[in-house]
């Protein structure tokens, strides 16, 4: 019997080996640390317009009164900057910041520790908030409303409670799932800030800016071919423009223009629209085992070989996004669009 936790295991592992995983590897977070990728202020933060215009006004007005940052709320898909805007929220506030995410915090005590540990003004970051239990929920709302925490000394018959204040402090929230949040935890926050998917001139500024940082010669017409394919995600644009380097290396190329990164993203399996081969066996067996569907997850799962769920977590989201596969009540079903894009692949 697979519990819980396999699974959980098993999809973080498909997502992680998955080149266009918008989730965060270990190789993708130290590049960004040690060559400096990750922006560091507003101005370094390319796109999402209206999310900076708005921040740096909430934040100028805090600093003007003297009084930290409301409680902010990031959300949207993974991988469009929602940590590294917190971290940037810090640096122009001036505090520092703490780490941790929803997973971590297991036990009440786990949350007085870190809350009780904070100085005035501090940032503290919450990844992965929608995961938080109800439990712990419950002693983060007077600490976000009042900082104040209850904690229980003693056990037992001689157990009591005991409330403590806290140094007032800016709690940052991060999630994929926003529909996740309990009502009583949303409302508690003062600002809140959806991400979206970033255009494709967007991503192009991001890689040429991470070629410079990283010393890569590229083309703006090589930037461009990268940029399409990065599913109008940051974290896997600057994953494919490392990729790329390292073919342009091997095969002694000084500078990436189109051709060069046509030819490595082909030889990595990236069509022109960022999709992988098990994107592009999903919709095959759709339009073609299944006449364009409708066909239950189930059992298009069996078909593909592989988990149901991670097929709805992994792969799905981003066929459904681009206007590929729709979701009806009787299974999903292949578009014009992807009957387009498959037209070669099928005769």
């Amino acid at each position: 019997m697979i519990n819980v936790t396999d699974k959980e295991n098993a999809k973080k592992a498909e997502k992680e080996k998955r080149l266009i995983s918008p989730e965060i590897t270990e190789d993708d977070h130290g590049e960004m640390i040690v060559e400096g990728i990750r922006p560091r202020t507003l101005d370094d933060f390319i796109g999402q317009q209206k999310i900076k215009e708005n921040l740096k006004v909430f934040i100028e007005a805090a600093k003007n009164r003297g009084e930290n940052l409301d409680h902010v709320l990031l959300y949207g898909p993974p991988g469009l900057g929602k940590t590294t805007l917190a971290h940037i929220i810090a640096r122009e506030m001036g505090a520092n910041i703490r780490l941790t995410s929803g997973p971590a915090i297991e036990r009440p005590g786990d949350l007085a520790a870190i809350l009780t540990n904070l100085k005035e003004g501090d940032v503290i970051f919450i990844d992965e908030i929608h995961r938080l239990s109800h439990v712990i929920e419950e002693v983060l709302y007077p600490a976000m409303e009042d900082f104040e925490i209850d904690i229980i000394i003693g056990k037992g018959p001689s157990a009591r409670s005991i409330r403590l204040e806290l140094p007032k402090f800016t709690l940052v929230g991060a999630t994929t799932r926003a529909g996740l949040l309990t009502s009583p935890l949303r409302d508690r926050f003062g600002v809140s800030l959806r991400f979206d998917f970033y255009e494709p001139r967007d991503i192009k500024t991001i890689i040429d800016r991470s070629a410079k940082i990283l010393g890569v010669e590229m083309t703006e017409d090589g930037a461009m071919e990268i940029a399409k394919r990065s599913r109008g995600t940051p974290r896997i644009a600057n994953r494919l423009m490392r990729r790329v380097r390292d073919f342009a290396n091997v095969d002694n190329k000084k500078v990436i223009d189109k051709e060069t990164a046509n030819d490595a993203l082909n030889r990595l399996d990236v069509d022109r629209l960022g999709l992988d081969n098990m994107d592009r066996r999903i919709l095959k067996t759709i339009i073609k085992d299944y006449s364009g569907g409708p066909v239950g997850v189930e059992a298009l799962a069996v078909t593909v070989s592989e988990e149901s769920n991670t097929i709805e977590d992994v792969y799905e989201p981003f066929l459904i996004q681009i206007g590929f596969v729709n979701r009806t009540p009787r299974g999903r079903v292949a578009t014009q669009a992807a009957y387009e894009h498959m037209k070669g692949l099928l005769e």
